[in-house]
């Protein structure tokens, strides 16, 4: 399988004062198209750090970040905004709705966003909220909705724009256990059924069990790559 996102040493250092925080160390990793992969490590191992890296939000100060294909640790910002709208759908752990906006609108704003027109961006969100199981809450805001429902419309949003890639930054951390474990078998479901790349990070054992692989961070380096065989279905 082709890689969609392909890290070579990459390094990222923060400066707190006069403390250098060296957040990862020359990480290599390879993540093939159709993946669902876990990342885990303690807090300050350099999770959201790398997740951040891959999704654009910040830039290396060494290495190479290669998203389909294309060099994103080289591009401009603006041409960066292009590459989160029309490459990469996010899944975050207080679900970031917008609270005056109900589910149905929540979905669409990521296609209003790419200029996709209303009668198209209403029947994509009607079509990704059916496949999460809210067709009867479409209408609902936020506020009128429970915590792992809220986490679908986040994971129908995020798939809004046919994005190829997924990453979700603890995506179960606000749910309890059952509703969390509910939700990751609903998310890669749906990932399979639509063909996307997930990665995912999360504390919970329990949630990785559902990933293809499972790459543990310590002190801002891989530790271990661990293939586990997918438990659920």
């Amino acid at each position: 399988m082709d890689a969609i996102v392909e890290l070579v040493n990459v390094t990222k250092t923060y400066i707190l004062g006069e403390i250098k925080i060296h957040a990862l160390r020359k990480i290599n990793i390879k993540i093939s198209r159709g993946e669902i992969v876990g990342i885990m490590g303690p807090s300050g191992s350099g999770k959201t750090t790398l997740l951040n890296l891959i999704g654009t939000l910040d830039k290396p100060d060494s290495g190479k970040i290669y998203l389909d294909g294309i060099d994103i640790s080289s591009l401009r910002e603006s041409e960066l905004i292009k590459i989160r709208r029309q490459k990469i759908g996010y899944i975050f752990q207080f679900y970031n709705l917008i609270p005056v906006l109900n589910a149905l609108e929540n979905v669409c704003l990521p296609m209003l966003l790419t200029g996709v027109d209303r009668r198209k961006r209403e029947r994509r969100a009607k079509e990704l909220l059916e496949l999460v199981g809210l067709k009867n809450r479409m209408l609902h805001k936020p506020d009128e909705l429970s915590g792992g429902e809220q986490q679908r419309v986040a994971i129908a949003r995020a798939l809004a724009n046919n994005p190829s890639l997924i990453l979700a930054d603890e995506p179960t951390g606000d749910l309890d256990e059952e509703t969390g474990i509910t939700v990751v078998k609903q998310m890669r479901k749906i990932i399979e059924q639509e063909k996307r790349t997930l990665i995912i990070v999360t504390h919970d054992p329990l949630i990785a069990k559902f990933t293809n692989r499972v790459l543990h961070l310590r002190d801002g380096q891989i530790i271990t790559s661990n293939n586990e065989k997918i438990i659920g279905k």
